[in-house]
């Protein structure tokens, strides 16, 4: 299996189960990371560590990996629901390089939410 497709199954079963810590795991310690294009570059295992537990996601889905080398994307989409029970879809692409090691050692998200839950089109993650 591929370190993208098993980096795909491990961050989904994260998610599903809000362990911060497993998804933590799955970055080098000196991993450049930048979790939106906009935003300064973060300590990956921190943001995860922070995030993965906010993000309760009732449904969560990873598309194929599209792998050259060392490097890889992967499109994600899942519902979120809010402490307050507010909805909503978030979507995006995880763009990642592995290290020797098979941790990702360079990545960035590009995501986008909207409110309420809407599942992925039938064409998504091809």
């Amino acid at each position: 299996m591929s370190a993208a497709k098993r980096w795909a199954e491990a961050y989904e079963r994260a998610w599903r189960a809000g362990d911060g810590d497993a998804a933590a795991a799955l970055y080098a310690e000196d991993c450049v990371f930048r979790s939106h294009p906009f935003r300064e570059l973060e300590d990956a295992r921190a943001y995860m560590r922070r995030v993965v537990p906010e993000a309760d996601a009732p449904e969560v889905w990873f598309g194929e990996p599209v792998e050259e080398g060392d490097v890889a994307a992967v499109e994600w989409w899942a519902l979120l629901v809010e402490p307050n029970g507010t909805k909503s879809t978030i979507a995006g692409l995880h763009r990642m390089r592995f290290g020797a090691d098979g941790l990702v050692a360079e990545a960035r998200d590009y995501w986008h939410l909207e409110p309420g839950h809407r599942a992925p089109p039938t064409e998504w993650g091809r």
